[in-house]
């Protein structure tokens, strides 16, 4: 038998774990996009601890399941506001278009390029900083290296994936 286990780089878990956001964010760059879902006054509790450690941030907000079409939304608004890296707090459709985001914001082309089925499948080469911040629990996309994303124009959804998508840390609370 022969398999391939990759997971993100630090999973830090318990109780009480969003305190630690604050060091986290300090190293990890400069200017955080915050991915959440339609309800961003869920994520209060991040925003807070990024102004505490004087961590300027911009939100984009999605809801529902990601769409390429908010893939792309995500990556413009992440361009214009300078962001240099990408935080996801929500369940596992924000953390997948978190990944998707941070991913393309480092890889050159349109999100279809780079998708299985619908596209080209072109290998990722590289992608953003993620940090994953789960608010349920079950989708494990805190921890897996891809993103599924729906294509309301094939009537599909297809996966965006690469080992590069992979979360830097998973604060799991």
């Amino acid at each position: 038998m022969q398999f391939e286990f990759a997971t993100a780089t630090r999973i830090v878990f318990g109780p009480g774990k969003l305190r630690e956001a604050g060091s986290i964010v300090k190293s990890a760059g400069k200017r955080p996009l915050v991915v959440t879902g339609k309800n961003f006054k869920r994520a209060e509790p991040l925003f807070h601890l990024l102004y505490e450690n004087k961590v300027e941030c911009a939100n984009f907000s999605i809801s529902g399941e990601p769409k390429i079409q908010n893939i792309r939304d995500g990556v413009e608004f992440a361009m214009t506001e300078n962001c240099d890296w990408v935080i996801g707090i929500g369940g596992g459709s924000v953390l997948d278009a978190g990944k998707a985001i941070a991913a393309m914001m480092r890889n050159e082309g349109d999100v279809l390029d780079y998708l299985e089925i619908i596209g080209q499948g072109k290998a990722l080469k590289q992608s953003a900083r993620f940090l994953a911040i789960p608010t349920t629990a079950g989708t494990g996309s805190e921890v897996t290296r891809n993103a599924v994303l729906a294509s309301p124009e094939h009537k599909l959804k297809v996966s965006l994936r690469s080992v590069h998508m992979l979360p830097g840390v998973a604060l799991v609370d």
